[in-house]
């Protein structure tokens, strides 16, 4: 017997405790314990086995210590058989999480009970794959095809209540799972129950596979392994059971060996692994129970209801006591939100609105917080002077945080007389919404302030990514490069539109020009005037979307961008002014349009991407090639199943990215200079990945 599956005999019944913390996952001593465990239980004579995790959970999954790793025997789907095959009666009781692998198990159990707090799901396609060892055959048999569908698909969890609605499990009772296991077993050999096989229940019936798999292909922008599962359980409605699993495993293996797995499994480890950083081992964050933002706009108060629901007081600043009332009215919107969808009760929305929110006109009022957040208008004269006030009024030790998106966090912290407080917080709109935070790192900042930051960040749910300061940090300064590239092939004869269409193709939420309307296009012309003063005469800047900012065209909140908005519309048709604008710079500039294909499109906008996150990582302003990946994922609509632009350029090849990129400098020759750090890494035969596990 394997330790990690600890056997007991309590009467006529087998317990098989899998004691395999911290989260029971299914590794090869599991899965050798549980085998042994049932083949002992048979070789006692005993009646019946039940199943059950120690600690806080069922089988949570798989092992992610043998991922990359050769498999070992014996394979999960074998397990699930045997269990299911035992001629005794089976039974899970499950708490905690029972997902992936877990909820196969238990799925191959003859019978199945659950605490009211049990979660339950198939998250597999998050990782690029199906359920692999018998999931998408069983899973249907109890549910039917459509809900089973839909759990796979999504890899949403379920809870116990809607698990047993769906017959995914017999019973919820409270109480410790072995003991509520143990009563239920007992029940059910009292009553003379018999074996229940899931296996050899009748196969579901069947849809319209053919409409499900495309229109699970299309909701996904691409991602194919949604539409596997829908083949998979298509097999269990066609198939006998044993060739149905035969082919989920099949369909399992060509997962495997795709792009699309490598790019998802990259993003799950790289997620994990963005808010470790060496030089904050041992370091303290300072408290953090009071927050102080200034500004309450739609960034600002996005940030104040993102503290809020994450459990910190906060006090919000103002210049009016007008805007400070619609301030509270765009918080209150935001929590109305959360209470609408059940993230909150109407109590505790009560109790953040007047206990938890305050509002001010006065700095003063932040003389106590732990933490200030600075969102004000974009212009570095007001970030001074804000900081100015800050530095007079807030505690010793307080955090003085700022929001910019592209501004010189070393110029605003100079301005203090306490620079080592001073730190970037970059939220991305809306910050309640959004998972990314860059916490922009000055050269005086503290130890513990970015400790603190990524702290903050940890209680806000976010992904917090380390940036160094440079005009954009990470994610907008290579936003600017692609989105130059894109300008350019707009001059040179692609449309705007047909741009966006090629990158939603490959996969990006929205492409560059609709992202552009959502955020406003004023924030790019701002950008583009404030640097113009530094601007390098070989720059190629287009100067028709300034042409409509003129005309106060600033996209979705003024109804007139790239795009026309009808009201109440967020999608929008094409603008015929932009076509005009566009001919007209080109014939100012002498330019004779020419046909770009959608691949070019792609192979031009993504080289961009990679040179410039290329150049970020070797000056150290992204620490680690998955800084990068982990923001263009969580911040800029990046696919994951592509696992960010640098995971994907190992992909490619990065020789062909580098070719591509040299090929583009014949034409200009200023803006496609190559990163050194890619060079180098194609001389030396190496790779992105490489650096990351040279930073673990």
């Amino acid at each position: 017997m394997s330790e990690a599956i600890v056997y007991e005999r309590v009467g006529d019944i087998a317990v098989l405790k899998a004691n395999n913390p911290p989260v029971n996952a299914l590794g090869l001593a599991v899965r050798t314990g549980l085998i042994d465990g049932i083949a002992r239980a048979e070789s006692e004579g005993t009646k019946a086995v039940l199943i059950y995790g120690e600690g806080r959970t069922y089988f949570a999954g798989a092992d992610i210590r043998e991922f990359g790793k050769p498999p070992a025997e014996p394979f999960l789907p074998d397990v699930c058989n045997r269990i299911e095959a035992s001629p005794l009666l089976v039974v899970s009781a499950m708490h905690g999480t029972a997902l992936g692998g877990g909820l196969e198990i238990a799925l191959s159990t003859h019978y199945r009970i659950a605490v009211p707090s049990a979660r339950m799901g198939l998250p597999e396609v998050h990782l690029g794959l199906i359920p692999g060892a018998t999931g998408t055959q069983r899973l249907p048999r109890l549910t039917g095809v459509e809900k089973a569908l839909e759990i796979m698909t999504t890899g949403r969890q379920i809870g116990a209540k809607q698990a047993l609605d769906l017959g995914v499990i017999d019973r919820i009772a409270d109480g410790e799972p072995r003991e509520i296991g143990l009563a239920y077993v007992q029940e059910l050999l009292d009553a003379g129950a018999t074996r229940r096989p899931v296996g050899e229940m009748p196969a579901p019936e069947p849809i319209d596979f053919d409409a499900a798999y495309d229109a699970t292909l299309a909701k996904g922008r691409g991602q194919i392994s949604p539409a596997y599962a829908v083949r998979a359980v298509q097999a269990a409605c066609e198939l006998p059971f044993a060739q149905g699993v035969a082919r989920e495993r099949e369909l399992f293996r060509e997962l495997m060996g795709t792009d699309q797995r490598q790019g998802m499994i990259h993003a799950f480890f790289s997620e994990r692994a963005v808010g470790k950083l060496p030089e904050l081992k041992g370091v303290e964050p300072r408290s953090l129970s009071a927050v102080g933002v200034i500004g309450g706009g739609t960034m600002g108060s996005g940030i104040a209801t993102a503290c809020l629901l994450s459990g910190l007081n906060v006090v919000l600043l103002e210049m009016t006591a007008e805007a400070a009332d619609a301030a509270r009215g765009r918080i209150e919107g935001n929590l109305g939100g959360a209470l609408k969808r059940g993230k909150i009760s109407q109590t505790r929305f009560d109790e953040l609105t007047s206990k938890a929110l305050s509002l001010s006109t006065d700095y003063h009022s932040l003389g106590d917080v732990d933490l200030v957040i600075e969102a004000v208008f974009e212009d570095m004269d007001v970030k001074k002077q804000v900081f100015a006030q800050l530095d007079a009024v807030c505690k010793p030790g307080a955090i003085l945080a700022s929001n910019t998106s592209y501004l010189d966090i070393n110029e605003i912290a100079a301005s203090t007389s306490r620079p080592g407080d001073v730190i970037g917080l970059h939220f991305f709109s809306p910050a309640h919404v959004m998972k990314l935070l860059e916490v922009v790192v000055a050269d005086a900042t503290a130890p513990d302030v970015v400790a603190t930051g990524f702290a903050l960040g940890k209680t806000l749910g976010k992904i917090s990514v380390r940036a160094g300061v440079c005009d954009g940090f990470i994610g907008n300064r290579i936003l600017k490069s692609y989105r130059t590239c894109a300008d350019h092939m707009v001059l040179d004869g692609a449309t705007p539109y047909q741009i966006d269409k090629a990158l939603t193709a490959f996969g990006f939420a929205m492409g560059p020009f609709a992202v552009a309307d959502l955020a406003g296009l004023d924030i790019g012309w701002a950008t583009r005037k404030r640097l113009a003063p530094t601007r390098d005469p070989r720059e190629r800047v287009p100067t028709y979307t300034d042409r409509l900012c003129e005309g106060g065209n600033f996209g979705q909140k003024t109804g007139k961008g790239y795009y026309v908005y009808e009201a109440g519309k967020r999608a929008g048709v094409p603008n015929p002014e932009v076509t005009d604008l566009i001919e007209a710079e080109r014939a100012e500039l002498g330019l004779t349009p020419r046909a770009f294909t959608d691949e070019e499109i792609v192979r031009r906008y993504m080289a961009a991407m990679i040179n410039e996150a290329a150049k970020v990582v070797g000056e150290g302003i992204a620490r680690r090639p998955l800084d990068v990946d982990m923001t263009l994922l969580f911040g800029y609509g990046f696919p994951r199943y592509n696992g960010g632009p640098l995971k994907w350029a190992d992909m490619q090849g990065l020789d062909k990215v580098l070719a591509d990129i040299r090929a583009y400098a014949a034409e200009d020759d200023y803006f496609w200079q190559p990163a050194p750090l890619l060079e180098k890494l194609v001389a030396e035969g190496r790779t992105f990945d490489d650096l990351n596990k040279e930073a673990a």
